[in-house]
């Protein structure tokens, strides 16, 4: 058991990140002074959102320079931290060299601040945002796991560097996480193993995401024709936040949780939205046929490969979510009120019109 004290800063790196923000603003909110750890603490397109929120909550907001592969880089901010707060995490599209772009930076990333905290008297807890992707690779992983479901015994055996790679890169890492943390005893590790988040973004400047391009594919026409019924897991990113906090604060909190509200697929995603928006917007209310996806989509997507299709499409997911309910008594938002704020926002945007 880990009790921190909330009038002892908290260090979050990478803290304007799309879930890192949300998890900035319920410390803030909690009257906690924040150590927020950016690439760019100048920048005000990237920090602003940070500092408007700082200015309307009791908490203190203390902007750092820190770079994740620079070694040591986060330790002035750590300093005096009963908890960090590791949600930094190297985020690209397109990767020409995954071992050089995804494994390396995510691998060395972790180990740089948990490193760090071996070294700063003060940490005694440190939570990783990590991902349900270090579980699984594709939906038909969930099939294949005990009783049909992922928990948080199963880890991902099946993403390499050739197939999969950013499900890879996640697994080594949470993997290196866990190594250091067994390798010490002056604090513990808990990591938030979420699904695909949505949900509105804090900053305005961060549209781009996963999420937010799935998103707009549903209301742009892409999908007018139908969505693969792809199986996965969605969770909203202000219940990932909440995630965290608690996480950070409950002092029996331990080892790994599954943070994911709902098992579904992209039909039914878009079937939320065809209430409000249907009429309006081109939002995608049936499947397309795995057969169709199977010869058209590797030629529109190069990520659509056969195997791809095969592994995911009209293949259900199923992951437990018992765990963080019962330790953390964490209450899932409906599916319904995620996705329609979230399509409500890139609208606002002019995102999508």
């Amino acid at each position: 058991m880990v009790n921190i004290d909330k009038t002892k800063p908290v260090l979050v790196t990478g803290a304007n990140g799309y879930v890192a923000s949300w998890v900035v603003k319920q410390l803030l909110e909690e009257g906690i002074t924040v150590h927020a750890a950016v690439r760019s603490p100048e920048n005000d397109k990237k920090v602003g959102h940070l500092k408007q929120i700082a200015q309307n909550t009791p908490g203190e907001l203390k902007l750092f320079k820190a770079d994740l592969l620079t070694p040591g880089a986060y330790k002035e901010a750590m300093k005096g931290c009963e908890l960090v707060y590791h949600t930094a995490s190297p985020f690209i599209t397109s990767v020409k060299d995954p071992q050089k772009e995804l494994i390396e930076p995510a691998e060395n990333g972790t180990a740089n601040v948990l490193n760090s905290a071996n070294e700063i008297d003060s940490v005694k807890r440190i939570v990783v945002t990590s991902s349900c992707v270090a579980i699984y690779t594709d939906a038909i992983d969930a099939v294949n796991a005990p009783g049909g479901v992922l928990t948080e015994k199963v880890w991902n055996t099946t993403a390499s560097l050739d197939y999969q790679p950013y499900a890879y890169s996640k697994t080594l890492a949470e993997k290196k996480a866990w190594e250091i943390a067994k390798a010490q005893n002056k604090w513990d590790l808990i990591t938030i193993n979420m699904s695909l988040v949505m949900g509105p973004s804090l900053n305005p400047n961060q549209t781009t995401s996963e999420s937010m391009n799935i998103l707009k594919m549903m209301g742009d026409g892409q999908m007018k024709m139908g969505a693969p019924k792809m199986g996965l897991g969605l969770v909203d990113v202000r219940d990932v936040a909440e995630a965290h906090f608690k996480a950070g604060y409950t002092p029996e909190a331990h080892g790994r949780y599954i943070t994911s509200a709902h098992n579904t697929n992209f039909v039914e995603m878009g079937l939320t939205l065809a209430d409000k928006y249907g009429d309006k917007y081109p939002v995608p209310k049936k499947a397309l046929p795995k057969w169709m996806l199977m010869i058209f989509g590797p030629m529109v997507n190069k990520l659509f490969t056969r195997k791809f299709i095969r592994n995911n499409v009209d293949i259900p997911w199923k992951a437990d979510n018992s765990k963080i309910k019962k330790e953390l008594g964490i209450e899932f938002l409906p599916m319904k009120k995620t996705m329609e704020d979230s399509f409500q926002m890139l609208i606002d945007e002019g995102i999508i019109k």
